[in-house]
């Protein structure tokens, strides 16, 4: 009886992440009626809601960031919301306020709470850096305790609870650029590129037709929260958790093991949030490819859009036209991974 529990778990395990992956792939079916290519950005996105986690999406306008959003909320049968951010948004806007009322009959005055917009499951928070940073802190609350505090009370925020916001990289007049404080509690920075051209054609053939693609949910709230919990249910080797603690260190410029080009053209570095996240996205990844066990291929995967924001370069690589993406894609380029990381099953221990 004993030989066969390691079988049984095995076979469990991989089912459950077999039944993840379907549930994400309908989820992907679903958004690609209406989205056209972006792949990557959509697997991205997915996997920040499969760790809890929020994230920022950075493109050009036009690239249908506030669509991509709108369609996976309507796919997850989640409450949505979209605040556009401008400059003379107050912090009470988004997060509601305390409000005077009197009873009619006995006219007795009481405070009441008037729950803002950012009362949602998914928060679209649209061009984040125009508003001042006093309206921008006040997410910081939510983000991180998923609450809001207000009038001496605590007001808990639906579960689950995503904020994903937009930033157009262009334009820089009359913005207020995200604090690093602000930047850290974003689990990924997502860049969204330009389609290819085949992907223009089709979006052209999509949006000027007669009919609009229907999007069916595939998910509730609940079914949700089930694939969240599975996500930290995912075992990881120590050699992988080494793996992601190396990469976050290794852009530390005042780190032993930092290497010189880090030392060059990096301020700050990646703190243990970066490490973290790392890891939970890179077994969100593992389930997503089906695998139920998480490898150095999950965390080398995910690691550009949890390091990008998070790896501040300094005069001399702006000089150089070094930015962050370049540094994080030679970090993994010079990072091995242990053996035993290679592989998720030898990682865990499954067959030994």
């Amino acid at each position: 009886m004993t030989e066969e529990r390691p079988d049984s778990s095995a076979a469990g395990d991989l089912e459950a992440a077999a039944g993840f992956a379907r549930a994400f792939q309908e989820l992907r079916r679903q958004v690609g009626q209406v989205i056209v290519g972006q792949e990557a950005v959509v697997e991205e996105l997915m996997l920040a809601l499969a760790a809890r986690g929020h994230a920022i999406l950075v493109g050009v306008p036009g690239l249908a960031k506030t669509l991509l959003v709108s369609t996976v909320a309507r796919a997850l049968d989640l409450e949505f919301r979209r605040i556009q951010f401008t400059p003379d948004l107050m912090p009470t806007d988004i997060t509601g306020s305390e409000v005077l009322q009197t009873d009619p009959e006995t006219g007795q005055r009481s405070f009441r709470f008037l729950e803002g917009p950012l009362f949602a499951n998914m928060i679209l928070a649209d061009e984040i850096n125009r508003t001042p940073p006093k309206t921008q802190s006040a997410l910081l609350e939510a983000m991180q305790e998923r609450q809001v505090s207000a009038g001496g009370r605590r007001h808990p925020l639906p579960d689950p609870f995503f904020v994903l916001a937009t930033q157009n990289p262009i334009e820089q007049e009359g913005t207020y650029p995200l604090p690093e404080a602000a930047l850290d509690r974003f689990l990924f920075l997502i860049r969204v590129d330009y389609p290819e051209e085949a992907e223009e054609v089709e979006i052209l053939r999509r949006t000027t037709g007669r009919e609009d693609a229907e999007v069916q949910p595939v998910l509730d709230a609940e079914g949700l929260r089930r694939l969240q919990a599975l996500v930290r249910a995912v075992p990881a080797a120590d050699p992988v958790l080494d793996y992601a603690v190396r990469l976050a260190r290794a852009t530390r410029p005042k780190d032993p093991a930092a290497p010189d080009f880090v030392r060059q053209w990096v301020t700050w570095g990646a703190g243990p949030r970066a490490s973290q996240n790392m890891v939970l996205a890179g077994k969100a990844r593992a389930l997503l490819h089906g695998r139920p066990h998480v490898a150095s291929e999950d965390i080398a995967a995910v690691a550009p859009s949890v390091l990008r924001h998070r790896v501040l370069t300094n005069f001399a690589a702006e000089a150089e036209g070094i930015d962050a993406d370049r540094i994080v894609a030679r970090l993994l380029e010079e990072t091995d991974p242990h053996p035993s990381a290679l592989d998720g099953e030898r990682a865990a221990g499954v067959g030994s």
